[in-house]
């Protein structure tokens, strides 16, 4: 199955290992993934945030140096999402792309919100990484 997919995506006037080195580090999530954490910790090799969701287990894929930042969130019910996130090279600065899949019970507001929600996410990866 094929879900429609959205490609939200910010320019970071950083380079893109600085962007892929914060944004990969989970002990940085609730700085920047608001959306998604509210704190972090490291609890049975693995990574745990308390989520809107509930509890859910975060997982990076990386390989941060080739700019991939993709994180996975297993769901409290077992449901695994993955997250794509790339970090790409934007003259001397960065281009950070969150691809945001519609999986097939999420209504219209729901996606609009999720989407919404990520582009508050950008932006504040963008910020703390401009100052």
């Amino acid at each position: 199955m094929l879900y429609p997919a959205l490609h939200l995506s910010i320019s970071i006037a950083a380079p893109p290992s600085r962007v892929s080195e914060f944004a990969g580090n989970p002990a940085n999530l609730p700085r920047w993934a608001a959306g998604l954490s509210a704190g972090i910790r490291y609890e049975d090799s693995k990574w745990v945030t308390d989520s809107p969701m509930g509890s859910v287990e975060v997982r990076f894929r990386g390989p941060l140096e080739y700019g991939i930042v993709d994180h996975d969130v297993i769901l409290p019910d077992g449901t695994s999402v993955h997250n794509p996130l790339r970090v790409l090279s934007n003259g001397t600065g960065s281009e950070a792309v969150f691809t945001l899949y519609r999986m097939p019970h999420v209504t219209d507001e729901e996606f609009d919100r999720d989407a919404e929600l990520v582009r508050a996410d950008l932006a504040r990866l963008k910020d703390l990484l401009e100052r």
